[in-house]
């Protein structure tokens, strides 16, 4: 199966007090390996930018005025992360607001049986801790330097760094079994078949070098 690291940014905190989706971004990823599929849209709220929500993510509301809205892009965002495994730092916020808008939409909510809570994950290995995206990132070594504001698709890139580190995921993993055989190749090229002898000769000449060669370099 393949997997989505998603992340969204809004206009505040809650979706029941009438706050809205202002960036998704989802990466999309086989086996953690990006597969360069990516989808990432700004969206007009139809509602005002607070204060406190423009200094965290930096999207105005005349930046947005000209997006499309939630529902003009919320078929191409199913058909995205249909089937697919998502991970979501945080996931009950983001699931919040995308719910909540899919559900005002009536369109198909996500399911939550395919979401995996990164944040979850992360307070298992390292309880007590501060687990937040940027603490995480400083803890793996992962470079924040691009994070001046909170963006959706940076977010979900820096996620990525994290969640593999999370899994102790160093590499991905090549399944040699895939590899055919080159049926251009003629099985007469064996290039290990033949077996070369060495003459007596041969091996009493070299052992005189070896004998000259520990002489001279014993000291």
């Amino acid at each position: 199966m393949s997997e989505i690291f998603l992340d969204t940014e809004t206009t505040g905190l809650s979706f029941k007090e009438g706050h809205k989706i202002v960036e998704i971004a989802c990466i999309e990823t086989k086996d953690l390996v990006a597969t360069g599929k990516v989808f990432h849209k700004f969206i007009n709220p139809k509602r005002t930018i607070p204060e406190e929500a423009f200094k965290v993510h930096g999207f105005s509301s005349e930046f947005l005025s000209d997006k499309d809205t939630f529902e003009k892009v919320a078929d191409e965002f199913l058909q995205f992360v249909k089937g697919k495994k998502i991970i979501i730092h945080n996931a009950a916020f983001d699931l919040s607001f995308l719910n909540g808008e899919l559900g005002a939409i009536k369109k198909e909510l996500l399911d939550k049986n395919l979401v995996i809570d990164s944040l979850s994950v992360a307070r298992n290995k390292f309880p007590g801790t501060s687990n937040s995206l940027d603490s995480l990132c400083k803890k793996f070594n992962i470079d924040l330097s691009k994070r001046t504001k909170h963006n959706a698709l940076l977010d979900c890139e820096l996620l990525r760094e994290v969640y593999i580190n999370l899994l102790d995921v160093k590499e991905p993993k090549f399944n040699l079994s895939d590899i055919k055989e080159d049926t251009n190749v003629t099985k007469k090229n064996n290039y290990n078949r033949k077996v070369l002898e060495i003459s007596e000769l041969e091996i009493n000449l070299h052992k005189e070098f070896l004998k000259k060669e520990l002489k001279k370099n014993h000291y």
